[in-house]
């Protein structure tokens, strides 16, 4: 008698989830192993008083990659999420009291950047432009598809593409053909910061993050980008997905070119035909195989930045704030350096302010308020002193500053309920995140594409990873990919389906 495959999915962020679901529907038996009390990863959630936190990311993009994810489940998004599109996208401020209104309104874009700028909404249009196509030759050629030798990769085809997407190009450098005055520069080039990097180290490649906003939207799941968790754990277990929590994986037992077991804290072991690791790539190599030679390679990488996190319950209202907020430091070059070079909390930092009561009620008990703070920082640096209490009060104090300084707001520190802090520390401890890089792996021609971390290991020919660090790379929708991409793998081959029944498939689910 036959016996389904069996699977253990190792993590339960949105990488491991909707992995294990796709198995799952592929006829796998699947187990998903949480270190944690709940699922989620850096996707999870704080409630607290009355007062609902996301935890991690705040943005719901490219809600075609979210409806292929469904339909590849047999479901449609819209009947387990209930969307609202944000436009204005982001209320943008400068400290010299410049404010942009970033929005899909061509009028309302025209009469703000003109007044910064003369030729800045033509430069507008064909920055949009240009990130329209980076957007659609990166997904259709790059992002979306798996790539199994060097040679793949830089195929003749490919190599033109490469030069088309300005790969090699700098995204701040590149949006100067664009705009002159450097505000605007840095207003559509803050985005790099989703994927935890500079914009003058981010390939212009990346204009196609601004694309994705203003043509596309972005969008809020009622409930919270936890919601969206919440619906994949629901189709998962519908499809026979097993999920065990408060089970952290110690070791991965290996023999010849199989991984045979996976060893949990507590002494037990559980076997399956194939492993994917979800949790944070360069942690799995470090702590859970034998293989210090590759780990030792790994921690030379590129890693995004981390953060410096406030979730804060409020007892009042502040109207003036909206739903997404940033705000721009004076020097944006020396606040990046001082992030990426130093690896360290700016003298002046930027920041991000989430209100997410503006949009749904039920965040925050009624005439109070939840917000979410995000301050980027340098990860964890073994070769420098880092006073982590000293950065996170100086954090606190730069954005009441500013709080004050520009919306008037100078009591918000008497109307805390409670503080709830994340830092690097906090990021490694909890989620397993290595150097407390919030994002992973960074993104560098050398750290996309094959030059990244591949999603299935070079020996061990059953293990294989979904999620940031991978192929393709970090982001919710990018990491969804990542989760098709190693479901297509897996079934590829191991001899479940053929590459025209594959390319059927997913041709099929997005039609």
């Amino acid at each position: 008698m036959q016996h389904n495959p069996t699977a253990i999915v190792i993590g339960a962020g949105i990488g491991g989830i909707a992995t294990a679901a796709r198995l799952a529907k592929n006829g796998y038996n699947v187990t998903v192993l949480e270190k944690n009390e709940s699922p989620g990863g850096r996707c999870n959630q704080i409630v607290q008083d009355g007062h609902r936190f996301d935890i991690g990311p705040t943005l719901f993009l490219m809600p075609e990659v979210w409806e292929e994810t469904f339909a590849s489940l047999g479901e449609k998004m819209g009947d387990h999420l209930d969307l609202r599109r944000i436009d204005p996208t982001y209320m943008v401020r400068f400290d010299d009291g410049l404010q942009l209104e970033l929005t899909s309104n061509i009028g309302d874009m025209q009469a703000q950047l003109e007044a910064v700028e003369k030729t800045a909404f033509t430069g507008f249009l064909n920055y949009i432009a240009e990130g329209s196509k980076h957007y659609k030759v990166s997904l259709d050629k790059f992002v979306g598809r798996n790539f199994f030798s060097i040679f793949d990769y830089f195929s003749l085809k490919n190599l033109p593409l490469i030069f088309k997407l300005k790969a090699l190009g700098k995204h701040y450098r590149n949006t100067g053909r664009f705009f002159k005055d450097e505000r605007l520069k840095a207003a559509f080039t803050f985005q790099n910061m989703y994927l935890g990097l500079s914009p003058y180290d981010a390939p212009a490649t990346y204009s196609l993050l601004q694309y994705t906003e203003l043509a596309e939207g972005v969008w809020y799941p009622m409930g919270g980008v936890y919601a969206a968790i919440e619906a994949l754990v629901k189709i998962a277990e519908k499809l026979g997905v097993k999920f065990i929590y408060n089970a952290p994986a110690k070791k991965l037992n290996v023999e010849g070119s199989q991984v045979k077991t996976v060893e949990l804290g507590n002494g037990k072991t559980l076997e399956a035909d194939i492993f994917v690791g979800n949790a944070d790539l360069p942690y799995i190599y470090k702590e859970l195989l034998p293989d210090p030679i590759a780990a030792k390679k790994l921690d030379k990488k590129l890693y995004t930045c981390s953060t410096i996190m406030f979730y804060w319950g409020v007892d009042k209202q502040y109207p003036q704030i909206g739903h997404h907020n940033v705000f721009l430091a004076s020097d944006y070059k020396a606040s990046f350096d001082q992030i990426f070079k130093e690896h360290n909390l700016p003298d002046k930092p930027s920041f991000y302010v989430h209100a997410p009561a503006r949009t749904d009620p039920a965040a925050a008990p009624a005439g109070q308020d939840t917000l979410y703070v995000l301050v980027p920082v340098g990860h964890l640096d073994a070769a420098s002193e880092q006073d982590w209490d000293e950065r996170v009060n100086r954090a606190r104090k730069a954005v009441f500053e500013r709080l004050s300084k520009e919306m008037g707001i100078d009591d918000l520190e008497s109307h805390l309920k409670f503080e709830i802090a994340y830092q690097p520390k906090v990021w490694k401890e909890r989620f397993n995140l290595e150097k407390g890089a919030a994002f992973g792996l960074s993104h560098n021609f050398w750290q996309v594409g094959y030059l990244r971390p591949q999603n299935r290991h070079k020996k061990y020919k059953n293990l294989y990873f979904a999620g940031a660090s991978t192929h393709p790379g970090t982001g919710l929708p990018i990491v969804l990919l990542s989760a098709r991409l190693t479901t297509e793998r897996i079934l590829l081959e191991k001899g479940t389906i053929t590459v025209q029944n594959m390319v059927n498939a997913v041709a099929a689910a997005t039609d």
